[in-house]
């Protein structure tokens, strides 16, 4: 079982404090030596066949025995209660030690890259590890992106900042340098700084320690009480206090913190900036720990960072933190837009919340698909650019889709096969040599038609940029849409299914058609998009308001407008302009 040694010297610390007075009979006043940093490495290896799946998890400690898991999953889940039981072990032994060395020095600073601290081009090494050191002892986390290993060590601050995925769990107080012969009120004030009530450090999902089901972490251990000042107002000497000069004191009360991967210095001013700064870390590292994620907290966390990160770059004059603030700005905007589309908009003034099933960004999206099929379907006929539009949504990303036969009848009714023997002929979409219409027509779930749209493969120009999570969502809305149980019923053929396709992409909150500003949608616009002229709109249009689709609607051919009012049974179905 193989582990990385706890310092220079190749000696294993396994994290039982020995080492901890540097194993020398110093006298009481004698400051302590510097004993090497503790370091715990647990990895999980395969383990048997490679069709087996089983992994070992291991451990460096001495201590710590083989276990043997059937999966990867469950062999994470054991490793992540198996480190949370060393830090549990580790706060119920003080903490991190403000007299340990470096665990990362000890590896010659091999966690990080060494251009990251020290500014210089890659392939360039300082032979002294002492130049990339410094900054308080700080308790360490860090999980690989493969989740395969995990890594607990007492680190300089400095080698934290610069390794990748680290996370800072707590500080180490400074060593004393001398002890006084009778403590001093600074000393009493720095025992009590000491013995302040730390954030509890848990690694991964916050999940409860490894200690036993439920069981709450163990705590720091509590300082001792400070007696109250005696006759003629001397204090009493607390036994077993911890002495240390007011200058330590004083380091300690200007605290230091991390945000974004970056170290808060101690002596950042103003205060005000230094303090903001610090509890922003902390409370984005608690939204990390929470197990139901709250996007109207986290917007105002990022507004908060916004500005935060705006002084920081004037006070300091460093350019990359106005880019950290302009980006905190830009996550707000999307976190507050997905509250927004997960909790609902305000249908209205007083209107109840409506939750929609496409983002502004969605909608954005599936209004460009809309002119995409408008500009460029191969026949003008209503129920080939049905079948355009929802067979370019299925092959969207990669000019490849799954379709089935069911789909097809249920777009099309009983014009699905010489709307598909159209597209093939004229060479807009390509089946499989082996494949004809008829047999994409009866093709089932689990042996769906493969389709090909030449236009859409990755060698030709991309006409979309949404991803594969927002393509599933716009071709989900499509089909709720176009299959609308009331569109079924009322036998509504391509044109009434493309009109309301057209009319739910371009809604404002309160359901009314187009912009505050537009008066309804283009009349030619929408007739063109349909595949019918303006003129016979009307009837179209009296369809949908028969199957609800519109609680009132009109055309004004003489405007150029089409005016309607969305129904509330599928306002959220809405895209939102």
């Amino acid at each position: 079982m193989s582990g990385d040694s706890g310092g220079r010297d190749g000696l294993f610390f396994d994290g039982s404090g020995a080492g901890r007075t540097g194993g020398t009979a110093a006298g009481a006043g004698a400051p302590r030596e510097r004993v090497p940093g503790r370091v715990w490495t647990v990895r999980l290896d395969p383990f048997g066949g490679p069709s087996s799946g089983a992994v070992r998890l291991s451990c460096s400690s001495p201590g710590c025995g083989e276990q043997r898991l059937p999966g990867a999953p469950e062999g994470r889940k054991a490793a992540v209660a198996h480190v949370n039981v060393h830090l549990a072990g580790i706060r119920a032994g003080g903490g991190p030690r403000g007299e340990a060395w470096c665990g990362c020095r000890a590896a010659d600073c091999a966690w990080h890259s060494p251009e990251i601290l020290t500014g210089r081009r890659a392939g360039t090494r300082q032979v002294s590890g002492t130049g990339r050191c410094g900054g308080s002892v700080v308790l360490t986390v860090f999980g690989d992106r493969a989740g395969r290993l995990w890594r607990i060590a007492e680190v300089c601050a400095r080698c934290a900042a610069a390794t990748q995925g680290c996370r800072v769990l707590d500080t180490a107080a400074p060593p004393p340098s001398a002890a006084p012969s009778a403590p001093s009120a600074p000393a009493l004030a720095a025992a009590g700084e000491r013995g302040r009530e730390p954030v509890v450090a848990l690694f991964s999902d916050g999940g409860a320690p490894a200690d036993g089901p439920g069981a709450p972490p163990a705590p720091f251990p509590q300082p001792r009480p400070v007696p109250k000042p005696g006759a003629g107002g001397r204090t009493a000497p607390v036994p077993g206090a911890r002495a240390g000069s007011p200058r330590a004191a004083a380091q300690r009360s200007r605290q230091w913190g991390k945000i974004a991967q970056r170290i808060v210095p101690y002596d950042l001013q103003p205060d005000v900036l230094r303090l903001e700064l610090i509890e922003l870390g902390d409370a984005f590292r608690a939204y990390q720990r929470d197990p139901e994620p709250d996007l109207a907290l986290l917007a105002g966390l990022h507004d908060r960072k916004a500005r935060a990160f705006a002084l920081w770059a004037d006070v300091t004059g460093d350019h990359t933190l106005r880019e950290e603030a302009e980006r905190a700005e830009k996550a707000a905007r999307a976190a507050r837009e997905m509250n927004e589309n997960r909790v609902g908009v305000p249908a209205g003034e007083g209107g109840p919340a409506v939750e929609r099933l496409l983002s502004r960004a969605q909608a954005v999206h599936a209004r460009t698909v809309l002119a995409h099929v408008r500009d460029h379907a191969p026949h003008p006929e209503p129920e080939v650019r049905l079948a355009v539009f929802m067979l370019t949504l299925r092959a969207a990303r990669a000019g490849l889709g799954n379709v089935t036969g069911q789909d097809f009848t249920g777009w099309l009714q009983g014009d699905a096969e010489w709307v598909l023997q159209r597209l093939v002929d004229s060479g807009w979409m390509r089946l499989p040599d082996t494949v004809t219409v008829a047999d994409a027509l009866v093709a089932r779930s689990e042996d769906p038609a493969q389709i090909t749209v030449p236009t859409l493969l990755p060698t030709a120009p991309r006409p979309f940029s949404f991803g594969k999570v927002s393509r599933a969502r716009l071709s989900g809305w499509a089909q709720k849409v176009v299959g609308d149980r009331k569109l079924r019923k009322k036998k509504a053929g391509a044109a009434p299914r493309l009109l309301a396709l057209y009319t739910a992409a371009h809604i404002r909150p309160d359901g009314r058609l187009g912009g505050a500003e537009d008066d309804g949608l283009d009349l030619a616009e929408a007739a063109r998009f349909c595949g019918v002229p303006p003129e016979e709109t009307g009837p179209h249009l009296e369809r949908l308001l028969a199957a609800d689709w519109l609680t009132e609607g009109e055309t004004a051919p003489d405007a150029n407008r089409l005016r309607g009012q969305l129904s509330p049974r599928v306002l959220s179905l809405g895209a939102l302009l």
